[in-house]
């Protein structure tokens, strides 16, 4: 994945005995800091993944948002909710997608204030062409297999739900 050479030892290790032995224990400190570094690793792996496709992980979250709607459509403001995202990031992505011709707006036909958002048959082909280079490398996945993902998820879902993201 990365051009550089790999280090004869893991520095977040390194890093977590000095911190033991300078300020105290350092379970947390070594696991945050791992997952600091995986999320650089996997965005890494993602984005190079996507790029050829002139995607970013963020257009193609919502890509695949729009792929799981009943209807095909969604408006913004569900799309900033799904997506976890402030209203004018969600407008900067349905921009970007809409200037390549991936997704159209439609106005809702019973809410005027409201406008939907589509994915167009182009953006369905770089859809499946997507998710067949990010799947294709699992994600950046690497070392992990199935009930180690289930277990990931588990875990991370706890941070998440203690975070207030769901309840």
């Amino acid at each position: 994945m990365s051009a550089r050479r790999p280090l004869p030892f893991d520095p977040i290790m390194r890093a977590a005995q000095l911190w033991d032995e300078r300020v105290g224990p350092s379970g947390t400190m070594a696991a945050v800091t791992s997952v600091m570094r995986v999320q650089q690793i996997l965005l890494s792996a993602v984005d190079s993944a996507l790029r050829p496709h002139g995607l970013t992980f963020a257009r193609y979250e919502a890509l695949v948002l729009l792929s799981f709607a009943r209807t095909g459509k969604l408006p913004m403001r569900v799309m900033g909710e799904r997506l976890q995202l402030h209203p004018t990031s969600v407008t900067n992505i349905v921009d970007r997608l809409q200037a390549d011709g991936l997704v159209r707006r439609t106005p809702h036909p019973t809410d005027r204030r409201t406008t939907l958002v589509e994915m167009t048959a182009e953006g369905a082909d770089r859809l499946e062409a997507a998710t067949a280079a990010v799947t294709g490398i699992r994600f950046g996945l690497a070392g992990l297999d199935d009930e180690d993902q289930r277990l990931l998820t588990d875990l991370l879902s706890r941070v998440r739900r203690a975070a207030g993201d769901f309840t």
